[in-house]
């Protein structure tokens, strides 16, 4: 009886390696800053990071939450018919935010929409801010009566009531003469308007602060206006 020697290789197919052609959808890359080498997809497009200046959040004092559901319509048309934005006030985190859309038809719209929410938050009526979304050449400052003069108690309570005037004349007289829009929000207070115009108005409110009586800030105000105006 003859004994056959059968090879293992007889049995089992040998494995041939599989060479990579060039048209495979992976290749191998290796990172230049990192030098760490791994499978990059070709199939599959980088995903887009997500842009942090997207998003504007403005937070809502308290005391402005009913006068924001109240008139939450006439801040909503304009911020998302006129400029294309996306606006929600999140409940949770009191804040107002805003975001920008595909339809968006200039990233600048995202900051001005963020400063017509932060002017109406800061007591200005809606038409007033609306100003804001329609001009280029507006601003919205905000200082404190401390930044001025340091003032506690009764000296505090004066300053306030001297810059608001008898029935508030002495506002309106400011607002009138610079063409601007002035809030008084306790020691805090806004202005509203163009750069120029903001500068004539403080400087009548600082020397109204530091005790000048209205009248001679009237007089000065009004002669500061004519030589800007004989100017232009």
């Amino acid at each position: 009886m003859e004994v056959v020697n059968i090879k293992v290789d007889d049995i089992l197919p040998t494995k041939v390696a599989k060479k990579r052609t060039r048209n495979d959808s992976s290749e191998m890359q290796v990172d230049e800053v990192t030098g760490i080498e791994g499978i990059v997809t070709k199939n599959q497009p980088p995903k887009a990071k997500r842009v942090k200046s997207e998003v504007r959040k403005i937070a809502v004092p308290p005391h402005r939450y009913s006068s924001l559901k109240e008139h939450w319509m006439k801040i909503f048309t304009p911020i998302v018919e006129h400029m294309k934005l996306q606006i929600r006030f999140n409940m949770k985190a009191r804040q107002v935010e805003l975001r920008i859309s595909p339809e968006t038809p200039d990233i600048s719209n995202l900051q001005k929409g963020a400063d017509f929410v932060k002017a109406f938050l800061c007591g200005f009526e809606v038409d007033d801010a609306l100003a804001l979304l329609r001009l280029d050449d507006l601003f919205l400052e905000t200082f404190e009566v401390k930044d001025v003069k340091t003032l506690r108690g009764d000296h505090m309570n004066r300053a306030i009531g001297r810059l608001a005037g008898k029935g508030g004349r002495t506002k309106f007289t400011i607002e009138n003469v610079t063409k601007t829009r002035i809030v008084l929000a306790d020691s805090k207070i806004h202005l509203l308007g163009s750069y120029q115009n903001i500068q004539l108005a403080r400087r009548a409110i600082c020397n109204l602060i530091m005790g000048s009586p209205p009248s001679k800030v009237y007089g000065n105000l009004r002669n500061v206006v004519s030589r800007v105006s004989e100017r232009m």
